[in-house]
Parts: C-alpha cells; structure tokens; sequence
C-alpha cells in the first residue's frame, strides 16, 4: 500500500502563466518516455516480479523508483497547471462578468486559439492531461514488463535516458522559471535513476565503463541543474519504505556509475515543499460551486466530523 504526504516532492518556482512551456512538459508526462510511463512500468515490474529471497534487492529498487515516479507525475502535473493557471489577457476582478474584454478588447480565453494546446482550456479547464505534446492519450502498450530482471533492467535505463534527453530538450525551450525548476529537478532525478538501473546490472555482470551518464548534454551547464548536482541529488535513491525493510541500498550503493566521484546512497524520501491549492478560474467556469451548494457541503463535513468524534455504541 501507498501513503501520501501532502508535500511536492521539488518546489515549483514562481513565475507568469505560459501555455506553450505547459505543452512542451504534456511529453515529460504523458509522452512515451514521459513519468506516466516510467511510473506504471516500473510498479507492474515490481508488483510481477518473481524470485527467492535473494531477488528482493532488485524488487525493492523497482519498487522505490517506480513510487518515486507516482511523485513526479504528481510534480509535473502540478506545474503544467500552475503554467495554465489563469489566462494572462484576463486581469478582470471576481465581481466582473467573465465575459467581459479585457486589454485592448481580447476575450478570457483568446489565449488558447494560438498558443500551446487548446484542449487545455476546452478540456482540462488550464490543466494538466495525460496526452503527450502533441495530444496523443497516453496508452498502456508503452509499459515493458518482459518477466527477465536483466531485460527489465536494460530497457528501464533506455527509459531513463531518453527521458533525461527530452527534458534537457525542453529545458531549452522555455526560460520560464516554473517549468525550468521542475525540468532540472527532473533532469537530475533521471540521472539517479539510470545510476540505479546501471548499478544493478553491474551486480549481475554488466560493465558500463565510460557510457554513462546518457546522454552526456553537459546538462550541468543549467544553473537549476548544476544546484542541484552540487547537492549530490543524483547519487540518492529513495526508499519510500514506511516501515524500513527495503533492501534496494544493497545494490544503490559504491561509486557512482556516473563517474563524477560522488558515492551513491539511500534515503527513505526526500523533505518535500509546501504544496498549495490553485485559485478558481472564472473564465473556465472552473470549479464554480455556488454558495448554497459550498454552505451544505461544509454542513455535511461538519456532521461527518462531528459523528468521528463522537462514534455510537454499537447497538445503541
């Protein structure tokens, strides 16, 4: 089972709304080689896995990095709306029709006629998707689970690297400093996964010499990168294991396949940052509840509090 804490994994940086970055992240989460995919192929390997004792280690890193990936998708997913959040040609008040123009006559949504996705604003009401940047839905055939721990292990550290290659991709795209802060965290977290997914094929004979990190960008020329580096985050894996019995840090552990002189080590999570709720759009008509439907929905959480503090004695 999973717990969930109430804490973004990286904190997102503030900066204005931009509809076309939000798109071009559409592919680090619905895409192919998006955190949607790697989140369900790794949980499927993990959860039909097959071994004696000795296998653990390697279920228990699949099994970190596959609840890790759950945390990303939250992450990017939460940054795609925060890009989307509010059209920025409507800079009405809560008391204006939302109908109303606004500068130089533009309509609310003018905006999604020609930048980024329009299903964005027709469909996810300025959210996040699970499509890829071009709109394709994302599709469970992308998930590879062969039933070989070594042909698992291969075709997760290609995952991996074609995935740090795309965000170093998008990273490029857009000087936005909300998209720029979570595509450098992930460009870095990728780099810790492929450590992951190298250093257990090196426990089963594979010798990766001088081939990673994939691919070799020189992504620590981005400044949101070169932080995070310096902080050693892509020699960290973490457990996620509530009650301490994962056996991954047999594995995630020496020098780093990286080379790059760190030592590779694991944690149980990461801190976490302040996570907060978006303000209505009015112009989406989004969320939209009316007084008396919002007064009876706090009268009924009033009563469902009141009955948990006071539970009936059976039969009375």
């Amino acid at each position: 089972m999973y717990l969930h804490t109430q804490l973004l994994i990286n904190e997102i940086a503030a900066d204005e709304p931009d509809p076309a970055a939000a798109n071009a992240l559409q592919e680090g989460l619905g895409g192919q080689f998006g955190e949607m995919r790697t989140m369900m192929q790794y949980l499927f390997q993990s959860m039909n896995f097959r071994g004696d004792a000795a296998a653990k280690p390697y279920k228990d890193l699949l099994q970190g990095v596959g609840t890790e990936e759950i945390s990303h998708v939250e992450l990017i997913g939460t940054t795609i709306s925060q890009l989307l959040d509010g059209s920025p040609r409507y800079q009405g008040k809560k008391t204006d029709p939302v109908d109303e123009p606004g500068a130089k006559g533009a309509t609310p949504l003018k905006i999604a006629l020609d930048t980024g996705n329009i299903h964005h604003y027709l469909v996810g009401a300025q959210g996040a998707l699970p499509v890829d940047s071009v709109g394709n839905p994302w599709s469970g055939s992308y998930v590879y689970n062969s039933g070989n721990l070594v042909l698992d292990l291969l075709y997760n550290l290609m995952l991996e690297s074609t995935g740090r290659l795309q965000k170093c991709r998008i990273y490029e795209m857009t000087d936005n400093k909300t998209a720029r802060s979570t595509i450098a965290y992930l460009i870095v977290r990728d780099q810790a996964h492929e450590n992951a997914f190298a250093k257990a094929l090196e426990s089963l004979g594979v010798n990766w010499g001088k081939v990673l990190p994939i691919p070799k960008t020189k992504a620590e020329q981005f400044p949101e990168v070169k932080k995070l580096l310096d902080q050693g985050l892509q020699s960290i894996q973490y457990t996620f294991s509530a009650d301490n019995l994962s056996e991954a840090g047999k594995l995630f552990r020496g020098a780093s396949p990286s080379n790059d002189g760190t030592e590779l080590r694991t944690d149980v999570m990461p801190e976490g940052a302040p996570m907060t709720i978006s303000p209505e759009r009015r112009e989406e008509f989004s969320p939209g509840l009316d007084p008396e439907l919002l007064a009876l929905i706090q009268a009924t959480a009033e009563v469902e509090l009141q009955e948990a503090d006071n539970p009936r004695v059976s039969g009375s």
